[in-house]
């Protein structure tokens, strides 16, 4: 099912001339080699030489599949993803919380810096004020493996815990939402980033969370889980 927003909003080659058409496809199609190539720099190891990255991880084993989160910010997860636009990439920022997969955080922007990531946080721990001991995990990105952020995670008393290099599986219900996302509201590249903007956030919060059915969560959206569950 795709959302009406984000229908309305993708830029499609049936919406292109036919002289442009062509040009749109190696357009997307060198888009899609970038982001390849930004995938495979993200997920590669650190050099040798980054002790200090190094020792983030060897002190932040995963442990987001040690036991299932039983109440809201118990565990959350993250990522970046990317969202094809006409004018170039949108990054998008997320954090899930595990209890009820509801997205309690987000950030989008046109870079990939570790602000991005901040802002997710900022959003989620200001609308959530988790107590000390919630579990944080992320893969070993630059972003989360960064000074700021960790600096940020342990001034709210976060345990940390991330996955293994190159391994998604590690982190599969932020990977489920992310799947979910592309197919209902992402399909296809956005004319603007404002507009993938728009989508995203009318998806995220009016639809994601708020009415979407999930079959993990008896078939409730993720809100009314929360709510049933009178945690």
């Amino acid at each position: 099912m795709i959302h009406p927003a984000c229908k309305t909003l993708t830029l499609t080659n049936s919406l292109l001339p036919l002289s442009s058409r062509s040009r749109f496809s190696k357009f997307s199609f060198s888009m899609r080699a970038a982001l390849y190539v930004a995938w495979l720099i993200k997920t590669s190891p650190a050099p040798a030489l980054d002790a200090s990255r190094a020792a983030i991880f060897t002190l932040s084993p995963n442990a987001v599949k040690s036991a299932p989160a039983l109440a809201p910010n118990q565990k959350w997860v993250s990522d970046i993803t990317y969202i094809e636009t006409a004018e170039g990439w949108l990054y998008l920022a997320s954090i899930l919380d595990l209890f009820s997969r509801k997205v309690v955080g987000w950030a989008m922007a046109d870079h990939m810096e570790t602000s991005l990531v901040e802002d997710a946080l900022k959003m989620a721990l200001l609308q959530r004020q988790p107590e000390a001991g919630l579990l944080h995990h992320s893969d070993q990105g630059r972003q989360y493996t960064s000074a700021a952020y960790q600096d940020r995670l342990a001034n709210a008393h976060c345990q940390v815990s991330m996955s293994r290099v190159g391994n998604c599986y590690d982190n599969a219900a932020m990977e489920s939402f992310i799947g979910t996302l592309k197919s209902e509201c992402a399909t296809q590249p956005f004319a603007t980033r404002a507009q993938a903007r728009t989508a995203i956030f009318e998806f995220i919060e009016a639809w994601y969370n708020r009415q979407r059915l999930h079959s993990a969560l008896e078939y409730l959206s993720p809100a009314e889980f929360e709510r049933k569950s009178d945690h």
